[in-house]
């Protein structure tokens, strides 16, 4: 199955480009998964095995906070075109939108001084000090903030954490037994290492997410290859069992959702298009987590590594991922 493309992800571990790697393809309902490599290098080298948790970083977005906008959308309780405002009073602009949240083209601009030395509630209110700069719905800007606002959001319908509410709502209907927000950290395939932290390990690695913990819409949560290949199989299945959201709407997720229907964003996905033109529906996580569905073929690739372990600095780990998702997508349908 996809041989070019299988190559190209062995590649990451025989140049040393990641300690491991978990990956699974689905092609014709069947899929083909592989485990290989380290799950760390240091202190000391361990072998990785099936079934390891991940911290998914930025994959928290789609799989749980997108996942839950986009069933308060499908009950009726919010519309892509209410302001933020009407939910979040403290917000600083009438003028954006949930759409423009979700496609990253609410032009969210301002430096908070000091971010990662905050409190929860001192980065909470901080964030409400940005501003929205001229761009807004005419440019994406990746943010991690406007899923934490629509993590907030989520919180006003619920009255609880968002990341509990994503865990009620979406991981425990999907079935998803071994994803969570706090795992047990021997179970989890570790990030960073320095001599003065030692090994970061069960402990989601994005700074906003260790200060605002449960109510964090952006990162935080970990999970194994299994449960994302589960999340896959719902998601590109004929019917929408259990139905989370509509039909209707999960077709609006394979096509340009921005403000302007030409910036390549989605509602919380990415687009990346195959060698027909087919949009496919796509995400990264900084850790070294990707993901990619096709719906009209029902193909998917799932890659999670932790390409930030020992350190942080891999860009040669950004050019591959790029590669192997251009191969992907011009050898999948072939």
């Amino acid at each position: 199955m996809n041989p070019f493309t299988t190559k190209l992800i062995h590649r990451l571990t025989e140049d040393q480009v990641v300690p491991g790697v978990s990956y699974a393809m689905k092609q014709r309902d069947k899929w083909q998964q592989e485990v290989f490599g380290y799950s760390q290098l240091v202190p000391v080298k361990k072998r990785l095995k099936p079934g390891q948790l991940y911290d998914l970083a930025s994959l928290t977005k789609v799989i749980g906070t997108t996942t839950m906008i986009l069933h308060l959308v499908s009950t009726g309780k919010l519309s892509f075109e209410d302001p933020v405002k009407k939910f979040l009073p403290q917000f600083y602009d009438w003028r954006v939108t949930i759409r423009e949240l979700l496609t990253h083209t609410a032009a969210i601009t301002g430096y908070i001084l000091h971010r990662n030395q905050l409190s929860a509630s001192q980065l909470t209110q901080a964030l409400f000090t940005l501003h929205t700069g001229d761009w807004l719905g005419k440019r994406v800007e990746y943010s991690d903030i406007g899923l934490i606002f629509l993590g907030e959001i989520i919180e006003t319908f619920y009255q609880k954490p968002v990341q509990q509410v994503i865990s009620e709502h979406v991981l425990q209907p999907l079935q998803l037994k071994s994803s969570t927000f706090q795992p047990v950290a021997k179970a989890c395939v570790p990030t960073c290492y320095s001599a003065e932290k030692g090994l970061l390990q069960g402990i989601v690695h994005d700074p906003k997410a260790q200060i605002l913990q449960e109510h964090c819409g952006s990162a935080g949560l970990f999970a194994p290859l299994s449960d994302l290949m589960r999340f896959a199989d719902w998601l590109l299945a004929d019917e929408l069992q259990p139905k989370l959201f509509s039909a209707e709407l999960r077709q609006c997720l394979f096509a340009d959702q921005t403000p302007s229907h030409d910036l390549g964003r989605s509602f919380g996905w990415d687009l990346r298009y195959d060698s027909v033109g087919r949009a496919c529906i796509y995400h990264t996580g900084y850790t070294g987590t990707f993901m990619l569905l096709d719906l009209a073929t029902k193909q998917a690739l799932i890659v999670l590594t932790n390409r930030i372990h020992p350190n942080e600095k891999n860009d040669l780990f950004l050019k591959r991922r790029d590669q192997i998702i251009t191969a992907y997508l011009k050898e999948k349908d072939q």
